[in-house]
C-alpha cells in the first residue's frame, strides 16, 4: 500500500505578539493522496491559509512534523525549503500576482528562469503549459489585455510549467465570476485526472470546495474531516 504524499503530524502553529501568545492551528493531523484534489473550507480566522503555508513550506509549524513525499519539510534549513519549493510546489493566488511589464510567455518562464534549462527547453516547457490552460493564442498578450479568468489561467500555467507535484491555491476563484470561477475548477479537476496533481485549495465558497475530491474544515484551529468522493459521486453534468 503506498504512503500518503501529505502528511500532517500533530501539528501546531502558535504567533507571538509581544508576550501574547496566539494560537492558529491546534494538533492538526491530516493526510493527503498524491492526485487527489482537496478543499480545505472555514471562516475568516480558522487557520485555512496558515495550513496551506506549512503545507507548501512558506512557514514552519510551532510543534509537530510534516512530511512531503517522504521527506521531513520541517527539518529541512531555508535554503533547502527554497530548493524544494521550486521543484515539489507550485503556487496559485487569488489576485494572480503577475508583473504588468511581461507577456504571458515572459509571467509564466519565470519560474524556469532560475533552472539550468536552455532557452529551448524554457520555451518548450512554457507553450506546453499555456496550451494546457487553453491559452496558446495569447502568449504575447499583456495582463491588461487579458480578462480575469484568462489572468488566472496564465497563473495556473506558470504553477505548473516546472512540473511540481504539489499545487497549492489560496482562494483561486474568488475574484472571478461563477462562469469563469467555474472554468478554473474544470482546469483544476483536469490538472488532477489527465495530470495526476495533487492540489490543495483554501476556498470560502461551498461551490468551489464541492468541486474538489475531498474536503475538510477548520474552524477555530481544530480540524474536521470528509470523506473523498468518486465521480460517482457528483451530480449529473458536473466533471469531478
Amino acid at each position: 500500500m503506498s504512503q500518503p504524499l501529505i502528511v500532517i503530524d500533530h501539528v501546531s502553529k502558535v504567533y507571538h505578539r509581544d508576550a501574547i501568545e496566539i494560537p492558529v492551528l491546534g494538533d492538526i493531523n491530516l493526510t493527503v493522496d498524491a492526485g487527489q484534489f482537496l478543499a480545505l473550507m472555514g471562516p475568516s480566522g480558522s487557520g485555512k491559509t496558515t495550513l496551506l503555508n506549512l503545507m507548501a513550506g512558506i512557514d514552519k509549524p510551532t510543534s509537530g512534523r510534516i512530511a512531503i513525499g517522504g521527506r521531513d519539510v520541517t527539518a529541512m534549513s531555508e535554503t533547502q525549503l527554497a530548493r524544494w519549493r521550486a521543484d515539489i510546489v507550485g503556487f496559485i493566488f487569488q489576485l494572480y500576482n503577475l508583473i504588468p511589464v511581461l507577456t504571458a510567455f515572459e509571467n509564466v518562464e519565470l519560474p524556469l528562469l532560475l533552472t539550468r534549462l536552455s532557452k529551448k527547453e524554457r520555451r518548450q516547457h512554457v507553450e506546453t503549459a499555456l496550451s494546457i490552460v487553453s491559452l496558446s493564442d495569447r502568449m504575447d498578450h499583456y495582463p491588461r489585455q487579458l480578462s480575469g479568468g484568462q489572468e488566472q489561467r496564465v497563473a495556473i500555467a506558470r504553477a505548473i510549467v516546472a512540473d511540481p507535484a504539489i499545487l497549492v491555491a489560496d482562494e483561486p476563484t474568488g475574484d472571478l465570476d461563477a462562469k469563469n470561477a467555474d472554468e478554473i475548477l474544470d482546469l483544476l479537476n483536469r490538472l488532477t485526472s489527465e495530470f495526476q496533481k495533487t492540489i490543495v485549495m483554501v476556498t470560502h465558497d461551498p461551490r468551489a470546495a464541492a468541486r474538489a475530491r475531498r474536503m475538510v474544515h477548520l474552524d477555530k484551529g481544530v480540524l474536521s474531516t470528509e470523506p473523498s468522493r468518486s465521480a460517482a459521486d457528483f451530480p449529473s453534468g458536473v466533471r469531478p
